[in-house]
């Protein structure tokens, strides 16, 4: 192998070397094991945050796989119905043309052809990262197979009952012209106003205070238009006696009544508030509890109609409520609305006050409008009676959730559950399997010939599919069966369904997780999956939510192949419209990457996953650690040379030879086995961050820290018995390979690399790390005895180190030692690993301290009882220590007495940030530490 680790010299021909053997594919033997990829968006390209999912999902496959387990890691993409549509019609319209200009047809082969070209950047992306997805079955949510299963879904449920057309609110992008889903709805905060007006009492009605008016607070004035009533609390003793009257709704003049609901605050404003059921979710809640009005007074694009659309709380039209508007209003922008609306309450004496309010506003977050609850007829899903059958099955442990608590979320959601709204005002998606006559009666069907069979409606009957499209999440909630064929009952799909884990957020439990639950158990009688893996969200290295906004995004490829520090400011700034906020994004990039992000290759990273993969907390991502997984990486291709260098050409008693196995071997052997069963223990418990724990700390402190050094002496000695060399060459390179077998799940690349570099000095066979068998612990073969000598040995050893590190003595001198309170089993490890020690330690001699004999002044160390002394005498020149000694006490007491000034300094600990603060006191007592050891050490050697 090459002498230096080079990750991109590895990893993209190993990746093809995979695929293009299609080991990936399921070929198992064993019970099937299935992970379904949370499908991507086709428009998307990698976050963090699909980095750290598929990695945990890629060791869950990988491991499954080596213990023989059929396993298949589906993979596909999501259509993504609004952000691919944005996307094209962008495209178009920098050709000065729109979608209605090319039609339905033409503007969804654009789509089509745009997917041919560019929506494979994603899959190109995850092949990047090393996971081992079964490229063959890749699937597209709009495939012709998922289409029909769309379809075939829609129809069942609404011969269920289940789906129905009905008249609700819904989030409305009034740029977009489509109904959305809570999750493509973000809330920001913004500085606002609270308007506070004066509807007039009727009748000679006056309140407590003897006014003739209610004043009612509001932040969306335009809306009054559709008032259909003032709500007071009606615990609210100034108003209940006003509970019954009427208000005239100003401007409109409408007279509308006062109602009493808990949902009014007493303490918000002056205790009354206006409900507008048509364009207000709880007013929509109070509408329905009182038997209120739907007044719609926006069209599409939130501007004011000429006359209000008036429906009964069940969404029939209702004619006996006045429609009217007043008519300077009509094809006014809301916005435009409300400040005319201001003035003239304004004009009319009938504005209180105006106060500065913060609001949350509802955005979309591909269009950045506003949101507006709007009134509209849309498809939706009773979901209650799905919702029975999917509680059940948590309830009923069929479906486990890990961390458990996340069943607690599950639940609140599942219990208050409304009703789903699927369809989308878009041309890109599954068209609704709908057809309206001339008369507006709807059938539902697989296509029109199956609506024409099954209503007997003959040639002359014209017949129109519906425009709308199905929300996306309706597809990808049908994900775990309709990839594997269903409706058909493929083998596949008998094979791998139920699939055994979901790998997930928290954010979409609701959204994808309890919706795949409900469809599976309704459409096709099985859950879908057997656990729900929910993992955190991958912050920086502050805790702050990673966002283009904070210009603290990642990409895992820029940490994976490196990139310099300008493209990384291009990619961070790139679109800011405030030179301010690309300022000081550019800023703070470039005090955290002054030199860009060096490469670090893929494992490296996927190790850093998942060793940040505890149970369902957010992840604070730090490069710091990455850098030190590659440094893990490096090191175990270190060692790796060092074992190549040792047995390669070599008799490593692969085929039967005679061994001798020294305690050294017997150790390593025994720390094998320990590890071997608590990675697959923390494997097995989804505890991630523990199962990489348990092999960095074998690798790094048992193997290249302690068991490479430790076997120098009997590789390099000529004259050991020819077994006893053997043994040892075959537990170097067997144990060497049982690592690389632990560490696959993690890093692929660089343990497939060595693995076929090793596999016939270990004596073993195959085309590829990934197929061989999972390490099994064998009880047999661990050793405590053996366990016991050698943690002596490190003991005594570090022991020395430690003395010749504090008295300045040189590693390579050889020195005397005298041990005391020795007991038989000190004295039997001594004399059975005299070589070992002599060797490494650079003893000169070892002596026992007789009884009764005085020991010469020495420095002290303990292994367990017995004392370590190493006399000073001739060791080191005392005057010249001492001197060097007090040159160091000297710089230390400055560098205390300076750092000390600083922190006493009212400016500086008033105006430097905090952080800056916490260093510095840091440094402080890290040098107070420094000088304190260095003042006992000057202690010891004076008295010497």
């Amino acid at each position: 192998m090459d002498k230096t680790y080079q990750p991109h010299a590895i990893e993209t021909s190993w990746y093809q070397t995979w695929e293009a053997n299609n080991y990936f594919a399921p070929q198992g033997a064993g019970e099937p094991y299935t992970i379904m990829i949370p499908p991507p968006n086709v428009t998307g390209s990698l976050h963090m945050g699909h980095g750290f999912n598929n990695a945990i999902m890629d060791a869950l496959i990988r491991f499954r796989r080596m213990q023989g387990r059929n396993t298949l890691w589906q993979p596909g993409t999501d259509h993504a119905g609004i952000a691919t549509q944005m996307l094209v019609e962008r495209q178009i319209g920098a050709q000065g043309l729109s979608r209605h200009d090319l039609g339905r047809e033409k503007f969804l082969d654009k789509v089509w052809q745009w997917k041919a070209e560019s929506g494979g950047n994603i899959s190109r992306q995850i092949r990047r990262l090393g996971s081992s997805v079964d490229w063959s079955r890749e699937r597209f949510t709009m495939d012709d197979g998922l289409s029909e299963a769309v379809k075939e879904a829609f129809v069942r449920l609404h011969e269920d009952g289940l789906i129905y057309r009905g008249k609700r609110l819904v989030n409305w992008d009034t740029k977009l012209h489509t109904a959305i889903s809570d999750l493509e709805v973000e809330s920001h905060d913004e500085k606002g106003h609270l308007w506070n007006l004066r509807y007039p009492l009727m009748d000679g009605a006056k309140t407590a205070d003897g006014k003739d008016y209610l004043v009612v607070a509001t932040t969306r004035p335009e809306t009054l238009l559709g008032d259909a009533a003032v709500a007071v609390n009606p615990n609210d003793e100034r108003y209940q006696h006003l509970i019954g009257r009427q208000v005239q709704l100003p401007i409109v003049n409408r007279l509308i009544p006062i109602i009493a609901d808990d949902y009014c605050d007493p303490e918000f404003g002056t205790g009354c508030v206006k409900i507008t059921p048509a364009h207000d979710f709880n007013d929509y809640e109070v509408g329905k509890r009182h038997g209120l009005p739907l007044i719609n007074i926006f069209d599409k694009n939130a501007a004011v109609l000429a006359s209000a659309q008036v429906f009964d709380i069940d969404g029939k039209p209702n004619t006996e409520v006045d429609a009217s508007l007043p008519s300077g209003y009509a094809q006014m922008d809301r916005f435009a609305a409300r400040r005319a609306l201001v003035a003239e309450f304004e004009a009319m004496g009938l504005l209180e006050k105006i106060e500065d309010h913060a609001l949350k506003v509802p955005k979309g977050d591909r269009s950045g409008t506003v949101i507006e609850p709007w009134l509209t007829d849309q498809w939706y899903v009773s979901t209650k009676p799905l919702a029975e059958k999917a509680i059940a099955a948590v309830e009923g442990g069929e479906i486990q959730f890990v961390p458990k608590q996340y069943e607690n979320m599950y639940f609140s959601w599942m219990r208050d559950i409304q009703d789903w709204c699927i369809s989308r005002q878009l041309w890109w998606g599954h068209r609704i399997p709908a057809w309206y006559d001339e008369l507006g009666n709807v059938y539902v069907g697989r296509d029109e010939m199956d609506v024409r069979e099954k209503h007997g409606l003959g040639s002359e009957v014209l017949l129109r599919q519906d425009d709308d499209v199905l929300d996306t999440w309706f597809s990808s909630g049908l994900w775990t069966f309709s990839t594997l064929g269903w409706p058909e009952q493929t083998d596949y799909l008998k094979t791998f369904h139920p699939t055994d884990v979901l790998v997930t957020g928290f954010d979409i439990i609701f959204f994808w997780v309890a919706r795949m639950i409900m469809l599976s158990t309704h459409l096709t009688g099985q859950i879908p999956f057997k656990t729900v893996y929910v993992h955190g969200l991958v912050r920086d290295g502050q805790g702050q939510k990673m966002s283009k906004s904070k210009g603290n995004v990642l990409d895992p490829l820029d940490i994976v192949d490196g990139i310099s520090l300008d493209a990384l400011l291009e990619k961070r700034t790139s679109g800011l419209m405030q030179p301010k906020m690309a300022e000081k994004i550019a800023k703070q990039t470039r005090a955290e990457f002054p030199e860009g992000i060096a490469s670090y290759g893929t494992d490296a990273l996927r190790f850093t996953f998942c060793s940040l993969a505890s149970t369902g907390r957010d992840i604070k991502f730090d490069m710091g650690r990455v850098e030190g997984y590659r440094n893990f990486c490096n090191k175990l291709w270190n060692a790796a040379n060092f074992v190549i260098e040792n047995t390669d050409g070599q008799d490593t008693g692969v085929n039967g030879e005679a061994v001798d196995l020294s305690s050294v071997d017997r150790w390593i052997i025994s720390a094998l086995q320990r590890t071997e069963a608590e990675v697959t223990r923390q494997l097995n418990a989804f505890r991630f961050d523990l199962a990489a724990q348990a092999l960095y700390e074998f690798v790094w402190d048992e193997y290249c820290a302690w068991y490479l050094e430790l076997v120098k002496p009997v590789l390099w000695d000529e004259n050991a018995p020819l077994e006893r060399q053997r043994g040892t060459r075959r537990t170097l390179v067997r144990v060497l390979e049982v690592i690389l077998r632990l560490a696959h799940p993690f890093m692929p690349f660089i343990t497939e690399e060595i693995w076929q570099r090793i596999k016939a000095q270990a004596g073993v066979s195959g085309e590829t790390i990934m197929l061989q068998p999972w390490p099994v612990a064998d009880e047999s073969r661990i050793d405590p005895a053996a366990e016991g000598d050698i943690e002596w040995v490190k003991t005594l050893m570090l022991g020395v180190r430690q003395i010749r590190g504090e008295m300045n003595i040189s590693m390579a001198k050889r020195i005397d030692i005298i041990v005391a309170n020795a007991s038989e089993q000190d004295l039997r490890r001594l004399n059975d690993n005299a070589p070992l020690l002599n060797k490494l330690a650079k003893l000169e001699s070892v002596r026992v301290l007789a009884a009764g004999e005085e020991a010469p002044m020495s420095a002290t160390a303990l292994v367990g009882d017995m004392q370590v002394l190493v006399p000073m005498a001739g060791l080191i020149d005392k005057a010249a220590e001492l001197a060097r000694l007090d040159k160091e006490i000297q710089r230390l007491e400055g560098e205390v007495k300076r750092i000390g000034g600083k922190l006493s300094n009212a400016g500086f600990v008033d105006k430097a940030p905090a952080d800056v603060i916490d260093k510095e006191r840091a440094k402080l007592a890290e040098a107070e530490q420094a000088l304190a050891n260095l003042a006992e050490q000057r202690q010891k050697i004076a008295s010497l």
